[in-house]
């Protein structure tokens, strides 16, 4: 099932939104509150990996699964088509533009990134790379270079006012974007 017509315009009736950002930037945190707000169903990519094998291995030295891209894509086609999700990874290269209507990239500052790290147990060599992942603005880079400019947004995660203000946006955005789907649907 393609989401595309033949003109490469979408088929879907709801928007998808990719939230994506280094780990421990507030991703699922920020995309399960906007699924409840925005009434939009969350797929938490990370925990899909581990429920359905989606990897080749375990990476030991930095205590992380070993992502299998082609199965992963293969897993999600369906369910993304049919509209009206909010994914959220570490990564978004993995995922064909076609995919998403939004792609928002939390950012955060790197002395409240480092904290938030060393709470969720990660080894040094884990925090130091995605410590280094923020400074270096890589998956900021990742989404610039894999979708159309206008649809990346990078948003600050720092605190609970940074999260109201993106949940904020997002669902002003999906009642937008909802709204605009429609009224294209009505006149097709």
């Amino acid at each position: 099932m393609s989401d595309t017509s033949d003109s490469g315009e979408s088929d879907r009736a709801l928007p998808n939104i990719l939230i994506t950002g280094t780990p421990g930037t507030g991703k699922t945190s920020l995309a399960e509150i906007s699924a409840q707000a925005t009434r939009l169903t969350h797929i938490d990519v990370s925990a899909l990996v581990k429920e359905n094998s989606l990897h080749s291995g375990y990476d030991e030295e930095f205590d992380t699964l070993v992502l299998d891209d082609d199965k992963l894509v293969d897993e999600l086609e369906e369910k993304v088509s049919q509209g009206g999700k909010i994914v959220d990874f570490h990564s978004c290269e993995v995922f064909p533009e076609r995919w998403f209507d939004l792609v928002l990239v939390l950012r955060t500052d790197n002395t409240i990134l480092y904290d938030r790290l060393v709470e969720r147990g990660y080894n040094q060599n884990k925090i130091t790379e995605n410590i280094d992942c923020e400074i270096f603005q890589v998956v900021l880079e990742e989404a610039r270079e894999s979708y159309p400019e206008e649809i990346v947004v990078e948003l600050q995660s720092n605190s609970v006012e940074d999260m109201e203000s993106n949940l904020s946006r997002i669902q002003q955005w999906s009642q937008l974007e909802g709204l605009a789907l429609a009224h294209k649907k009505r006149w097709e």
